[in-house]
Formats: structure tokens, C-alpha cells, sequence
């Protein structure tokens, strides 16, 4: 039996859910549409489905509940692997080698959730981080992500020379995709004036440099290849992919680097690819410095250099050397439920379908690679990182 998931899944359908703000809309309706709506462009329908997989978003008893209604009665395979906004990522790998194994032949992964609606601001849902084993000994301090990713930036700053113009162009970048896409949530084009303009959060991060909140989700279905063929929609293999965990290792914390070192490793490895090969990338945007960390650690540029390479534009499609986030990403677009994977995935398919809007859809789209980072980047979290290669 292989042992590789190269070419052996590939994604067929896609979905991802118009609405920014769900009032009058439940969770487990958004998983719903988002739902019915991949198995629409792929061509099938839920009786076709036998593997199913979501994260903590899924209401009730997750897995479980969302499958009855949903009416799965097929299912031969279920996992609810939850590493926040990495999930999806984990759940497109998982699934891949659950359809090499032969447990399931067509696999939906779904995410949704509607924090604006539900007034929950950024939160994760399904996730108590009241019960975590360390709270009790921190729960005086407050630490909302910003904290520790401000940490992670001021370090960076400190350590290589990054400038905090350096960050804004990661959202300038953002801001010049968004424009094309109707359903950004800000669709605003900004300046790198404009950016340095906003408000302070967290020192050194600016109310620009923080990813938007929003209602909405995604579902995206993979098959065997043979079926896939079979669908008359563009092939998109899955080339390799990694994940990985770095956390806080009692107290001794580097921030320099995160988990995508290795996850994006692993991936490259078994597409048989290098960075080098890449020509568009969707990569978590919680922050602009989470983008900054990610381009030093998958090996688009080396350690230090993410400023740099971010800057003057070099991440905006038609002029910079590595078009990232060509949908406007967390940073314009959408960030449902405060777990971004998704969304990642999504526009990854795009541009390797070359479907992606004609302003920003990438030439030469065959290999393209797609990063979440779930959790916080300063301490505990787990990276996920996908290559897709078009047939």
C-alpha cells in the first residue's frame, strides 16, 4: 500500500459561504449550505458522501449531529479533529489518507460558525480555554491573541531590523486583492499610509495589522482520482502535506519560529517540491506578522528576511514575486468564526483551478500551497500546511 498521499485524492468541489453576518441563520444551516453547496460544484450529492469531517464549530454533538442533519447515511468514515484554525487543513491531509486506505471514497470537510451574530466576538467555537491545565495559574492576566502576537512582532523587530511598514504592506497587499471580491468584508484599498494611520492595539500591531471578524464558512469535498475524473470539473491533486505542534515548553518559549518550520517540511517532501516551485500561496493571516513569520518558516525567504520580502508590494498579484492571500484573505475578506483554514484552502483551489478572479488569478497556477496556523503563534499551536497541483 502506498504510503505517500501524492496524487492518490484530489479536491473536487468548493464552497465558500457569501454572508459575513448570519443573523437569522444557525450554525448547523451555514454547515448546511456550505455543505450542499461544495457537493453542487463537484457534482454530487450527499448520498455520494461516505468520509465527513469538521472541527469543534459543529454544533451539538459535532460530528455526530451535523451527519443526521445532514442526512449522511452512508458514513464510513467521521473525524472532528479540532486544532483551531489549522483544523481544515488537518481534515484535507486526514481525509486524503483516509480515501488512500480505501475508508471512504468521497470525503466533506465542513466549517462554520457565526460569532458576529452571536455577539461571542473572537472566540473560538466549541473551545473552553477557561479549562486549559495553565489557566489557573494565569487567569488574573488577559490574553487576547493580539497580546501574544505583538509579543512575536516586538521580538521579530528586535531580533532582525523589521519595521512596522514592513507589516503594513502584508495588509496593503490584502486590501489590493480584496478589492475584486465582492464578498470582502473591507474592500477598501489602502495605502501604506493609510495603514500606519490606524490606531495602536498592542504595541507594535495596529488595528490594520488585525485579521477582520466575521459569520460565514466553507466545505470543500475530495474524492478518489478516478472519480474526480469522472466529474468534469478541474482536477486538483493533493500533492503533499504536513502538520505540525510547537507550544510553550514550560515557559521556555521561541518565538522566532513557529510549527510551519516542520509542517512545511514534511509537505515538501512528499509533493517532491521546494518553496522555489510555488507560485501563489494562501497563508494565515490572523495578523500581519503572522504572515511576515510564515514566509521565513515554510522557506520562501530566509529567517529574518519576511519583512523584507513582504515589502513594496512583492505580495500583491500582477506585480510581486509571491502573490499571497488573492481573495483579500483574513485581513480583508473573511475570517468565519476566528478559524481562518478554511477560507486558505478555498482560494488555493482557485488559483490551481484557475478560477480565481481574473486580477488576481496567478499564470502559472499548477502548484500552489496553502499554510494555517491554529492557535497562538506566541505559545500552544498547530500547523497545517497542503500542496495542491493541478492535473
Amino acid at each position: 500500500m502506498a504510503s505517500s498521499i501524492k496524487g492518490q485524492a484530489c479536491i473536487a468541489g468548493i464552497f465558500e459561504h457569501p454572508t459575513r453576518r448570519a443573523d437569522g441563520i444557525s450554525t448547523a444551516q451555514l454547515h448546511a449550505d456550505v455543505a450542499l453547496g461544495a457537493l453542487a460544484d463537484a457534482g454530487l450529492s450527499l448520498s455520494d458522501v461516505d468520509g465527513y469531517f469538521c472541527g469543534a464549530d459543529a454544533p451539538g454533538l459535532g460530528g455526530f449531529s451535523m451527519a443526521e442533519y445532514l442526512g449522511l447515511t452512508g458514513l464510513r468514515y467521521m473525524d472532528t479533529t479540532e486544532t483551531g484554525g489549522s483544523s481544515y487543513l488537518l481534515h484535507v491531509s486526514h481525509a486524503a489518507r483516509a480515501i488512500m486506505t480505501g475508508q471512504c471514497n468521497v470525503a466533506l470537510i465542513t466549517m462554520a460558525d457565526r460569532p458576529l451574530a452571536a455577539g461571542a466576538g473572537p472566540v473560538l467555537a466549541g473551545v473552553d480555554m477557561s479549562q486549559v491545565p495553565e489557566r489557573e495559574f494565569a487567569s488574573p492576566v488577559p490574553v487576547p491573541p493580539v497580546f501574544g502576537y505583538a509579543m512575536v512582532a516586538r521580538r521579530h523587530m528586535h531580533e532582525f531590523g523589521t519595521t512596522a511598514e514592513q507589516l503594513a504592506w502584508v495588509k496593503v497587499a490584502a486590501s489590493h486583492h480584496a478589492q475584486h471580491n465582492p464578498h470582502a468584508k473591507l474592500r477598501e484599498v489602502l495605502s501604506l499610509e493609510d495603514v500606519m494611520a490606524s490606531p495602536v492595539v498592542a504595541a507594535p500591531l495596529r488595528r490594520a495589522d488585525c485579521c477582520v471578524v466575521t459569520d460565514g464558512g466553507g466545505a470543500l469535498v475530495l474524492t478518489r482520482p478516478e472519480i474526480a475524473r469522472s466529474l468534469k470539473r478541474p482536477i486538483v491533486k493533493i500533492a503533499g502535506a504536513g502538520e505540525a505542534m510547537k507550544h510553550s515548553s514550560g515557559g521556555h518559549v521561541d518565538p522566532l519560529h513557529s510549527a510551519g518550520v516542520f509542517s512545511a517540511a514534511k509537505a515538501f517532501e512528499e509533493a517532491g517540491v521546494t518553496a522555489r516551485d510555488i507560485r501563489y500561496a494562501s497563508l494565515y493571516d490572523s495578523f500581519t506578522i503572522t504572515v511576515i513569520m510564515q514566509l521565513e518558516d515554510i522557506g520562501f525567504c530566509e529567517k529574518g528576511q519576511g519583512g523584507r520580502f513582504a515589502a513594496d508590494g512583492n505580495l500583491i498579484a500582477g506585480q510581486g514575486r509571491l502573490p499571497v492571500n488573492t481573495d483579500g484573505g483574513g485581513l480583508c475578506s473573511n475570517h468565519p468564526g476566528n478559524k481562518g483554514g478554511m477560507t486558505k484552502m478555498l482560494e488555493a483551489v482557485r488559483q490551481c483551478r484557475g478560477e480565481a478572479h481574473p486580477a488576481v488569478q496567478v499564470p502559472n497556477h499548477d502548484l500552489v500551497l496553502a499554510h494555517g496556523t491554529g492557535g497562538l503563534m506566541s505559545s500552544q499551536h498547530m500547523a497545517g500546511t497542503v500542496i495542491l497541483e493541478a492535473a
